[in-house]
């Protein structure tokens, strides 16, 4: 995170009007990159230092940790399950999407350092979800999810899971095709708007490549470009733009092989072969919020 870009921000909105700050891990949004140690405890410092709590989304915390261990000076010689410890001292609380880095098919965790806060959440649970003790999971789901946060950390799986994904991302690159480097750990992120040069950014380059892969291979992708990210400026009416206009292609766990990922590859180079034929698409219905999710599209 940019220290002087949020010392800014806090500076300009007050400390009352910002209720908690929070960072991800990794950043799903810029390519799967990871938060270094240094970062991490910087940006705490910022946060506490004017009173505002500090959150961790920890959906993908193991594979940050792994690449702290891998690339952080003075942590090569440190277990991932010792960095995740120190990680997690930093903050006052975590939430977490159970499906990433504790690899079940459903479930999550939302932890606070604060007793107010807790209670709050836990009326809210009952409220919304089940009681305490299941929080609206099965008992299985729960066993699962114990299982998977430890599993989650083994090293030599991690070592397989981040060196997959560089695989993918090197046959792409070999096509000519411009991904975000260096590869994340969930996920490769292809440059769409390298490939698809002749579609602005408001008719949607990296939803139209995601079509395309979909009806040329039958794989599914994520759009993280205009369409989750271009917003309406109110003061001057205009709409601004990302300069990314990213494909995520995020990889299950324990799922694919090799020739899978050799599958994929190939398909976008197929793609590519005959991307001037592609076009844009418009919006037929977005909702004001979190549009990425429900909205749907026509091609123009």
């Amino acid at each position: 995170m940019d220290l002087t870009k949020l010392k800014a921000f806090i500076a300009k909105y007050g400390r009352e009007q910002i209720p908690f700050g929070m960072i991800t891990v990794t950043n799903n949004a810029g390519g799967g990159q990871p938060v270094s140690m240094e970062n991490l405890k910087a940006v705490a410092d910022v946060y506490h230092a004017d009173g505002i709590p500090f959150y961790i989304d920890a959906a993908r915390y193991a594979e940050n940790c792994f690449f702290i261990k891998q690339r952080e000076p003075g942590y090569e010689d440190v277990s991932v399950k010792d960095i995740a410890h120190e990680m997690f001292s930093l903050a006052d609380g975590f939430c977490m999407s159970a499906k990433k880095d504790a690899i079940v098919n459903i479930g999550g965790l939302l932890a606070t350092n604060d007793e107010s806060v807790f209670n709050n959440i836990r009326n809210e649970l009952i409220l919304r979800e089940g009681f305490p003790t299941y929080g609206g999971l099965a008992g299985r789901d729960l066993d699962a999810m114990a299982v998977g946060l430890y599993e989650g950390l083994d090293e030599a799986y991690l070592a397989y899971r981040i060196a997959q994904t560089a695989y993918l991302a090197a046959r792409i690159n070999e096509a000519g095709i411009p991904t975000i480097q260096p590869a994340g750990g969930h996920a490769v992120y292809v440059v769409a708007n390298e490939i698809l040069p002749h579609i602005p950014n408001y008719e949607f380059p990296a939803q139209s490549l995601a079509v395309e892969l979909y009806r040329e291979g039958a794989i599914r992708g994520c759009e993280i470009g205009s369409v989750m990210f271009a917003c309406l400026d109110p003061e001057d009416n205009t709409w601004h733009y990302p300069a990314l206009e990213l494909l995520r292609l995020a990889i299950p766990r324990r799922m694919y092989t090799q020739t899978h990922m050799d599958y994929v590859a190939d398909t976008l180079a197929n793609i590519k072969s005959r991307a001037c034929d592609l076009r844009g698409y418009k919006f037929t219905y977005a909702p004001e919020m979190l549009r990425h999710f429900t909205a749907r599209f026509e091609p123009l």
